[in-house]
């Protein structure tokens, strides 16, 4: 098995050289072995995403799963959230197969150990070692399929509280598995005049890459916003799991703007005055949240950890520059973009003002999108080292949380490991355009240098 699938928080490769059939079921077998011999827990969820190699890992990783002598309930073909609301409604435990917002021919496991959120950090390495080692348990497991599309919908029309206002919207799903249940979720609102794009269910990603937080993805839905002369326009990546927004103007609202947006809705209905962000978020985010008279909560990043603060804090809104937003105030946080868009929609249903204004009277910040310098897995850990030396040398203000987050008292710069890919990532933000250059420039320029 080639060890480098096992991320920080799942399992990823490239379909077939790094994640085929066999290790879909050798990554089966030892799931089911493990939840049953270390955490006594003797069934679990399983579903998959709509890329054309999920059924046959599917398959292969649920037969490894019941011949553990592990118990499973199929849910089939859901998106991401659609799973983790299976696993709050069973009880129990769950893997899915799913690459996210990976390109097509990538695929892997996001599974779990803890009612929380996914694996993450230690959870992941002892899984790793487990699955390894091979001494996997034998048996026969019970076999049930299930269908959660009526359970899901009504989750979604208990939850939302549609004002009275009638909105036009531009709905892009980038023919991920969100295509299969977003028109439901959507019909459920009356006052929702919807257009779709790219909405037919094809996991070749005919149109362009299902990854909303990159803006060069959201080409078609911009064109279909202004031609529609639409209120918003919401997209969602491959899985299901994060979104991207844009306004009337067709322009992009990165995701810790639209955290502004969200604890300004619900800052006076809520008990516990904590919101969480990732260490990408931009510094407007935390100025916000201290004008409300709240408490800035930073996370490194990584959907598996800011998910699990959020819940095991129960704090009642938290997210990450990536996309992933998780409400928590009402009922169960499941990380579903579908949820979360449609809660923008309440928002904006419940006032007058076009999205576009949600966010006046901000602290102004100039903020570089995520820059991402290739560098391979095997050494990007060891340059963050270095990086962390170089700061620590300059007597730089830093949080060393997740890779460098070095504060200035006019911006501040971020360089860190990514989990998903063999790159730095590196970003940006200051007061002013010359000082953000300059920084950026120091810290490009040394990452450039220590790769090479």
């Amino acid at each position: 098995m080639n060890t480098t699938i096992f991320k920080e928080y799942d399992i990823r490769g490239t379909y077939p050289t790094e994640i085929n059939e066999e290790t879909a079921y050798i990554i089966g077998k030892s799931y089911g072995s493990y939840i049953q011999e270390k955490l006594k827990i003797h069934k679990c969820v399983i579903g998959h995403d709509n890329r054309l190699s999920s059924p046959s890992l599917y398959e292969n990783m649920k037969n490894g799963i019941l011949n553990s002598g592990c118990n499973v309930i199929d849910y089939g073909l859901v998106t991401t959230p659609m799973h983790y609301y299976t696993r709050y409604l069973d009880h129990t435990m769950g893997i899915m197969v799913t690459a996210s917002h990976n390109p097509k021919d990538d695929n892997g496991f996001k599974f779990s150990f803890d009612s929380l959120a996914n694996a993450r950090g230690k959870m992941i390495v002892d899984f790793k070692e487990y699955t390894l080692k091979g001494e996997f348990l034998d048996g026969k497991g019970l076999f049930e399929k299930r269908d959660v599309t009526s359970a899901y919908l009504k989750y979604m029309q208990d939850n939302i509280q549609m004002g009275d206002r009638k909105l036009k919207v531009v709905i892009d799903p980038g023919n991920g598995t969100t295509s299969i249940i977003v028109k439901e979720c959507h019909n459920l609102f009356p006052n929702l005049d919807i257009t779709y794009i790219c909405a037919e269910n094809d996991g070749t990603f005919p149109n362009h890459h299902p990854d909303p937080a990159v803006e060069e993805n959201l080409t078609f839905l911009k064109e279909k916003v202004l031609e529609e002369k639409a209120d918003i326009g919401i997209s969602y990546d491959g899985d299901g799991d994060r979104l991207g927004i844009i306004d009337e103007f067709a322009t992009f609202v990165p995701a810790d703007k639209l955290l502004i947006i969200a604890l300004r809705a619900i800052r006076n209905e809520i008990q516990n005055p904590t919101f969480l962000y990732d260490v990408k978020c931009t510094k407007a985010l935390e100025d916000e949240i201290r004008k409300l008279n709240a408490i800035p909560y930073m996370e490194r990043t990584g959907t598996s950890y800011t998910e699990a603060t959020t819940k095991e804090k129960n704090i009642p809104l938290g997210g990450e520059l990536s996309g992933h937003i998780f409400f928590n105030d009402r009922g169960p946080e499941i990380c579903s973009g579908i949820y979360d868009g449609l809660r923008y929609l309440e928002i904006l249903s419940k006032t007058n003002l076009p999205f576009s204004k949600l966010l006046d009277g901000i602290t102004e910040y100039i903020s570089t999108p995520e820059i991402k310098i290739p560098c391979a897995n095997e050494n990007k850990f060891s340059i963050i080292e270095k990086v962390k030396e170089y700061v620590q040398q300059k007597n730089y203000q830093a949080c060393f949380m997740d890779g460098a987050r070095v504060t200035f008292e006019d911006g501040w710069a971020l360089i860190r490991a990514s989990n998903t890919g063999p790159n730095i990532t590196l970003r940006f933000e200051a007061k002013t355009k010359e000082f953000l250059n300059q920084i950026q420039k120091e810290f490009t320029l040394l990452v450039t240098k220590l790769i090479s």
